[in-house]
Parts: structure tokens; sequence; C-alpha cells
């Protein structure tokens, strides 16, 4: 599949001294600054910065109700303000409204770059503008705003975590020597709002599709497009209530459902509640997911869920420090860099685009996969322990 966003280029002033990235251009909008709700590394409704000489970071994060973008809150305040830079950290409670407002008082507030990862890629252009009209840098963290003052994007491989998932079923069900066997699937989706969603989604049914079109895989449901699929915020509750729903309408006759695809943990934890609570059938369903939430891990070690596509977070916040250091030095940006990280990152010029025809250069990490089978590798992270009942804790 070839993979497109939207991206561009900074303004001839940041370009000057970044030396490279995408460039800005735009009127400036002005918006309220009010309703600030910032936090460092435990939740908090005020402003915590810490003052030092390395300059000022404004990081926003969408939300708190998700348990990957506390940690990656946490990861990113922690190595900012140990390299000696001063931080404010938002978290916008998944309202671009507010997020907007956020960024905003950050300008205010005299950041030197800004680390950003959006609840709406396209709902931040107000604070956007504003940032390229005060030649702030901007580095897109983990989901891509479609905006050209976006300096950079880093994340992970986005169509590879789906990639992932769809080889990890069709391997799970053998479905290369499934002969006339016929298994059932069902799919949900993320949030329309995250451009990751549609790169999760695609990655997996592109290799899954060839066994979708030849029978081996067959949708009960028949919902199959990304609209039908999708999951407003990756809402748990809301996934649950589709699940059901699917379940009740067509499995209660005890028809097999063997594979659940589910793009990310927090979803996948709605579907196994859904799965557990209202499924007719006795067999193992093959459920997946991503990020490694500490539930999705629990319910990894009990059956409950199969696997889950892990995104080490902390290296992301490494990747981004070093880029936000590079940037703001004004070093040339290119392969090496992402070279000295000592981490599997590779640097793309030509993937994502902040606007049709002007690419975002980006540096994408690898995820790997957990079962059960291997949770060990989390352990040696560092960031997981194990408890004596198997179960793992985020430390």
């Amino acid at each position: 599949m070839k993979r497109k966003l939207l991206g561009a280029l900074l303004s001839v002033a940041m370009v000057a001294s970044l030396l490279v990235g995408c460039s800005s251009g735009g009127s400036t909008s002005t918006a309220d600054n009010a309703g600030n709700d910032t936090q460092a590394e435990a939740p908090a409704n005020n402003t915590q910065t810490e003052t030092t000489a390395g300059g000022k970071i404004g990081i926003s994060m969408p939300t708190q109700s998700l348990e990957r973008w506390n940690r990656d809150g946490a990861y990113l305040d922690e190595q900012f303000k140990a390299a000696g830079f001063e931080t404010i950290l938002t978290f916008s409670d998944n309202d671009s409204g507010r997020q907007v407002n956020d960024i905003q008082n950050m300008l205010a507030d005299g950041v030197d770059l800004l680390i950003v990862a959006a609840i709406d890629g396209e709902a931040l252009n107000t604070a956007m503008n504003e940032a390229a009209e005060a030649n702030v840098p901007v580095i897109s963290y983990d989901r891509l705003i479609l905006n050209d003052a976006v300096s950079y994007y880093v994340s992970f491989d986005n169509y590879t975590v789906g990639k992932l998932q769809g080889e990890f079923i069709e391997k799970e069900l053998d479905l290369a020597n499934a002969g006339d066997k016929v298994y059932n699937l069902e799919i949900t989706a993320g949030d329309p709002a995250d451009n990751n969603a549609g790169y999760f989604y695609n990655g997996a049914v592109d290799v899954l599709r060839p066994y979708i079109d030849a029978g081996t895989l067959n949708i009960v449901s028949g919902q199959i497009d990304f609209d039908t699929v999708a999951t407003a915020q990756w809402n748990t509750d809301t996934a649950l209530e589709r699940a059901q729903n699917v379940l009740s309408s067509y499995y209660a006759d005890g028809t097999q459902l063997d594979v659940w695809l589910c793009s990310n943990d927090s979803t996948a934890l709605g579907v196994a509640q859904a799965i557990t609570s209202d499924y007719a059938g006795s067999n193992s369903v093959v459920i997946t997911g991503q990020d490694g939430d500490e539930a999705n891990l629990k319910n990894i070690v009990d059956g409950v869920q199969t696997m889950t596509v892990y995104k080490n977070v902390s290296n992301e916040s490494i990747v981004t420090l070093g880029l936000a250091k590079a940037m703001l030095a004004g070093d040339t940006i290119d392969a090496s860099l992402a070279n000295s990280f000592g981490i599997e990152c590779a640097y793309d010029t030509e993937s994502y685009e902040t606007s049709a025809g002007n690419k975002c250069p980006s540096f994408l990490l690898v995820p790997n996969v957990i079962t059960k089978d291997n949770l060990q590798e989390l352990v040696d992270t560092g960031l997981y322990t194990m408890g004596d009942d198997g179960y793992l804790s985020a430390n």
C-alpha cells in the first residue's frame, strides 16, 4: 500500500534555523487562551514547570483517559528535564478546542519548541499557524498533524503495526494452509480523527484481504469498511457496545467466531469483555491489540487476549529529545541522526505529508509483537515488573 497522509516545509525563517523540515505559512488566528489545564509527571490541574538553562519545551498530550498517553507524557517530561530543559506538560481531555488553548498558552509562555500529540490531526490549524508566526518549531508526536507548521514527525511505523497484527492472525490460524476451512472474523478499528488509525487498519487488512477475497476469512456481520468499524476516541465502552451488538445480531445462534482484529488495547478491552460475557460459543477467540496496557497484559496472561503490538514509548521520547536538541542547536538533520540514537529507527522523507505534495521528514521506530510466550521481553526493558502471579505492572 502506498502510504500517504499529508506534509510540508516550515517557514523560511525556520528552515534557516533548523536546516531541514517542513515549511509553514498561512495567517495567524487568535483564540481564547483561558482553560489551560496542565500537569507534569502526575495528574494536576495547574501548570508545572522546572526552571533550567536548556530552554523551554511545550508538551501537549491528548488525554489521561488512555494509559499510554500518561506514559508518553511522563517519559517526555522526565527525559527533557533530565537534559536540562524547562517543561510545560498538558493533557487536553480529548477536547481539540482545549488542546488549541493549551498550545496557545504555551506559546504565550515563550516555549522554544512544541511537541504535540494531536487529538484530531486536522483541528489544530489555529495553534499551528500561531506557532509558525512565532517561529516556534513543532514536532508532531506519534500522530501526524495536518498542518505545514510541523517540522518533523516522530512515531512508530504505523502501517507495520497493523501489518504485524494481520500477519499474526495469518500465522495463528495457518491461513495459507487452510484449504476449504473457513474462519469467521470481525474487525474493530480506531478513532477516525487519529491519522494513525487508518494506517493500523490498512496494514492489517492488506495482509488479510487475499484470505477475505478467497473466502477463507468470512466477516459474518459484513462490517469491514473503516468508517463502519471505527471507534471514536478509541473508547473501550464504545467498542464494547458495538461488539455486543455484533455478537447478539450474528452469533447468538451458536455461529463460531474465530478472530477479532482490534487495532489497539483499549478497543480490545471492550471486545474481550463482550466476548467473555455475550459470546455463545465455547472456543477461544483470537484477539489482537496494541500498546501493552496493564489490563490487556493481564488478559494475555489469562488467555483472554492473544497478542498486543508493543511500542516502547520510552524509546520514542529518547528519539524526540535527540531530535529537539538537534533542531534547537541548528544541526543538520538526516539519516545520520536516526543512526545515533542506539535505537532501531528509520529516517523517512517520503511516506508522510502534512498537506498534498508536501513531505514531512519522519523518524519511525519499530514495534514488536508480544504474546504470553514472550512477556519477559517487556520486563527486560526495565519498564515493567512481573509479579509472582505472572501479571505485569508498569514501572
